[in-house]
């Protein structure tokens, strides 16, 4: 063969490989769906598997996606009793100031009116309202500068791969009149990457499920003064009854961001089959196309995904359902899966997920063997679904898997003092008689 026709044939190979790899890995998964955003992500809620990502890892402007992370930390004062609901909030002089700027998303705050946590919180989740956010922070944590730094510290807590938050509305601090919070940049913007959005999103869906109670009001009054309504629509277009050309089935969540440096993005969530997605997509053109393309991301998911139970209750790895045990009443001990496991995966994929046995080191000996004393029904390792197809699945954190707990069936006590010297003697006499048989053998 000549040189130009092997040229010809490596670069065939090579392009053949790349055109497998791209329609198989999530990271580059444009052979499946054409996402026209600066970066986005497709994600199981309930077992943070990545569907489908592209550009995840670039640190971006967030806008007003922020206010999830202040959500996250308003419902958590909420919830271990530092604030109430009905607890009514100071507005400052900024705040009141902030309010009145039509062309930022608000709502009007009087200084000679009261507000409750509740009614602002409403306004933040379903109006996106800058100044009520900032109001909330103050009442939170004394000052914004103070709720900032508890939004980077929280978001170390919770993993987050990427994140910067100067503010917690999501505005550029330059729109904040001099007024953005100590310690950071006068034209400094919120920035995460896609990935840690979606992590984000995970998070506060998981720890506090009721926020969708309010993302999912399509229309609500805002008393903004004693004969002053505010009529606030949902920014979120494709929940049910707030725009019908972007409607979505299934649509309940999450938040919607828009500045110059961020473009249109969009943190979506929807439910079908008792299955959940997360969405992210920064850096879309207009408004209508943030929902344009999240709706190719759910379809893609919707479409190609399901849940499906791959192991039940009581299961027992074939082969691997009984383990030695040492110093105890028993020599082994039966185990099982303590719970059922379902897992999202691609259809017609079922066949491709085989299941392993992975046993805690910390509960076994040099020889593989559980140590007595064990208790019925204690956790002693995991069965997870090793993924037999060309790339392995992908997953928000490093730890998560399609895995359910193993745990023993029964009980194993300690062994007394003289089953043990028992079992030792005989374990002398039994290998005497295995030396002398074996020396007769040899003489025949």
């Amino acid at each position: 063969m000549s040189k130009p026709a092997k040229q010809k044939v490596l670069l065939g190979m090579m392009a053949a490989s790349l055109a497998l790899s791209i329609g198989l890995n999530p990271q580059t998964a444009k052979a499946a769906i054409d996402v026209e955003a600066s970066a986005s992500i497709l994600v199981d809620a309930d077992s943070g598997k990545i569907l489908y990502a592209d550009n995840i890892d670039d640190q971006l402007p967030i806008a007003s996606m922020t206010k999830m992370m202040s959500e996250y930390l308003i419902l958590e004062a909420i919830d271990q009793g530092q604030i109430s609901e009905d607890d009514e909030v100071e507005i400052s002089d900024h705040v009141r100031s902030l309010s009145l700027q039509i062309s930022l998303s608000n709502v009007p705050l009087r200084q000679d009116y009261s507000y409750t946590v509740k009614e602002l919180y409403q306004s933040v989740a379903i109006y996106s309202a800058n100044a009520s956010t900032i109001a909330l922070a103050e009442h939170v944590a004394g000052s914004e500068a103070n709720f900032v730094q508890m939004m980077n510290d929280k978001a170390e807590e919770l993993g987050l791969e990427s994140y910067n938050f100067v503010n917690s509305s999501g505005l550029n601090n330059s729109d904040l009149s001099g007024n953005h919070p100590d310690g950071t940049d006068a034209d400094a913007e919120n920035e995460l990457t896609a990935k840690s959005v979606a992590q984000l999103a995970y998070h506060l869906l998981k720890d506090y499920p009721e926020v969708l109670d309010t993302a999912s009001i399509p229309e609500l009054e805002f008393q903004a003064g004693e004969e002053e309504v505010i009529e606030m629509q949902n920014w979120n277009w494709m929940i049910p009854g707030v725009n019908a050309q972007h409607e979505y089935e299934g649509a309940d969540g999450l938040k919607t961001g828009f500045t110059s440096a961020a473009g249109n993005s969009f943190t979506g969530t929807a439910v079908r089959d008792n299955m959940r997605l997360i969405t992210v997509v920064m850096g879309a053109e207009t408004r209508d196309d943030r929902f344009d393309e999240t709706a190719k991301l759910f379809d893609y998911g919707f479409d190609n995904f399901h849940e499906a139970e791959l192991l039940s209750e009581g299961y027992k790895p074939e082969g691997e359902d009984v383990v030695s045990v040492t110093g105890g009443k028993e020599n082994e001990v039966s185990l099982s899966t303590s719970s059922a496991l379902t897992a999202v995966i691609k259809n017609d994929e079922d066949e491709l997920y085989v299941p392993e046995v992975n046993l805690s080191e910390d509960l076994l000996n040099e020889d593989g063997e559980f140590v007595a004393p064990l208790e019925e029904g204690q956790e002693v390792g995991e069965v997870f679904l090793a993924y037999n197809g060309e790339v392995e699945d992908q997953y928000l954190y490093s730890n998560q898997s399609n895995s359910t707990p193993l745990v023993t069936e029964q009980a194993v006590e300690k062994a007394g003092w003289f089953t043990m010297s028992m079992r030792g003697i005989g374990s002398f006499f039994s290998g005497i008689w295995t030396s002398v048989s074996d020396t007769v053998t040899g003489w025949f």
